[in-house]
């Protein structure tokens, strides 16, 4: 196969482990006998220095030309102003919607190699398998809001969360689908008890379950217990599907179970094959530069760029075993209780493929 993908490294240590990554698809590519392109883009606060937009028009044609692209980080001090009207984080809303993006899987699993860098206890977090499907075009993200003009007491500022039923059924149905090759088990999350979308999303998602021929079980859970419950018994969660705010939350909630968020990858996905993936950690400007952030998220989520935009599973596999193995020979950086740099990791990856 032949396969062309855009890189975005943008900002922070995002240059540093999209490097690692490409290396290793590179790596892999050639050990199955594919053939793999990269096209370097900006976006982020790079962007707004290099062009004044986070999201150039440039960068989203290439995207729309390519079969996936793969996300280092945005954002920094240097842009972190409140007031500011272009801000990197609008870069990743934007490619989002250009590429037609609406579910952001971010997959939890508690390695064994690392179950005692996770605060929790090691029994709640062995053998946690579980995958966040997030909403992402709807929303609080994407509602009408109005900005305070002032910090008085009369100030007014709002966000209005909005979704459509169709919104809801696509990712639900994603979802679904999703948990039918699993443990065939979706908790919707939701305030069905407070909210009006809620209380939509809860009733598209019965009536999905209500079309269902594949024996998935359903349960509702509001966001404020599956938060509690997140923590306390991980182990029972297959599938979770929730709005976008919602599963903003919740998945880096449950990045704690793995004992770092730098280990959790995810994927963006649409209607077709096309799609963005990224680390679910920040771009941690306060290590940049310095060698020692952990790419294992963003190699994780290229493993996901070629199991579903490219269908290449085995590769995909491969990628995932030689992370099994580098945590195995505790080759770990600084966030995982080692002392490894980023080169060291990338040179165990390499050496494990």
């Amino acid at each position: 196969m032949q396969a062309n993908i855009v890189v975005l490294p943008g900002d922070g240590i995002g240059p540093e482990i999209t490097s690692v990554a490409q290396n290793v698809l590179t790596a892999v590519a050639k050990k199955f006998g594919h053939s793999l392109s990269f096209d370097e883009q900006l976006i982020g606060g790079i962007a707004i220095d290099r062009t004044g937009s986070p999201l150039p028009e440039a960068t989203v044609a290439a995207c729309k030309s390519a079969q996936a692209v793969l996300l280092g980080a945005v954002g920094g001090p240097k842009w972190d102003d409140p007031k500011a009207k272009v801000r990197p984080e609008q870069g990743l809303l934007a490619i989002r919607k250009a590429l037609g993006l609406y579910a952001n899987l971010r997959p939890v699993k508690g390695y064994a190699e690392l179950l005692d860098a996770s605060p929790l206890k090691r029994e709640l977090v062995e053998g946690v398998d579980l995958l966040c499907v997030r909403e992402l075009t709807g929303g609080l993200y994407f509602g009408d809001r109005q900005e305070a003009n002032d910090f008085g007491d009369d100030a007014r500022a709002y966000d209005t969360m909005v979704y459509t039923g169709r919104e809801v059924r696509r990712v639900v149905e994603l979802a679904f689908r999703i948990a039918a090759g699993r443990r065939k088990k979706v908790t919707s999350v939701d305030k069905a008890n407070v909210l009006a979308s809620s209380r939509l999303w809860r009733a598209v998602t019965v009536d999905v379950q209500k079309q269902d021929r594949t024996g998935i079980s359903l349960e509702h859970q509001l966001v404020d217990s599956c938060a509690m419950r997140l923590v306390t018994n991980p182990g029972s969660f297959d599938v979770i599907v929730t709005e976008n705010m919602f599963g903003d939350i919740l998945s880096d909630e449950a990045a704690v179970l793995t004992g770092s968020l730098g280990m959790l990858p995810s994927a963006s996905l649409g209607e077709g094959t096309m799609g963005l993936y990224e680390p679910i950690h920040g771009s941690a400007p306060d290590i940049a530069g310095q060698g020692i952030s952990n790419p294992l998220g963003t190699v994780l989520s290229a493993a996901l760029l070629l199991r579903h935009s490219l269908a290449l599973e085995e590769p995909a596999a491969a990628i995932e075993t030689a992370v099994s193995k580098v945590l195995g020979d505790k080759v770990l950086t600084r966030d995982l209780g080692g002392r490894a740099t980023t080169a060291d990791v990338e040179k165990a990856l390499l050496s494990a493929l």
